[in-house]
């Protein structure tokens, strides 16, 4: 039995080849990831900017009650001289806080916190603010 040459590797198969196909597997995943992730703070954004409108949409029942409305970036804050409603939108998600600015906390800016919820849409988010606000108004 004679020990011949080993026949070369087919081209297909190298690990240069391997790598490169790596490399942009990865990538494709990181650039689908960023995509997924741009798309949902557009949504959270968007969703924001809803809730928004709707606390806006009567300024008379606002003053009235002695209310500002006040949006930043995912963030929509309902005030009054005693109360901070605070809407936070991340990841699809509405985050509600309600705070008493009547007692003020340890940082000394912020309101203490007195309830909190998390609910999935707009219209729950506005449900709730209506809520928190109907505790605190009477």
């Amino acid at each position: 039995m004679s020990v011949g040459r080993r026949p070369s590797p087919p081209t297909t198969l190298s690990l240069k080849h391997a790598f490169e196909v790596e490399q942009a597997r990865r990538e494709s995943e990181r650039f689908a990831r960023d995509e997924a992730e741009r798309r949902q703070q557009e949504e959270d954004l968007e969703r924001a900017e809803q809730l928004y409108d709707a606390a806006i949409s009567d300024p008379a029942f606002l003053r009235d009650h002695g209310l500002t409305v006040d949006w930043r970036r995912y963030t929509v804050i309902l005030e009054s001289e005693t109360l901070r409603i605070r809407t936070y939108f991340e990841a699809g998600k509405a985050s509600v806080t309600i705070g008493d600015k009547r007692q003020v906390s340890a940082t000394g800016s912020v309101a203490a916190p007195l309830k909190h919820e998390e609910v999935d849409s707009v219209a729950d988010a506005l449900r709730l603010m209506a809520q928190f606000l109907a505790d605190e108004i009477r």
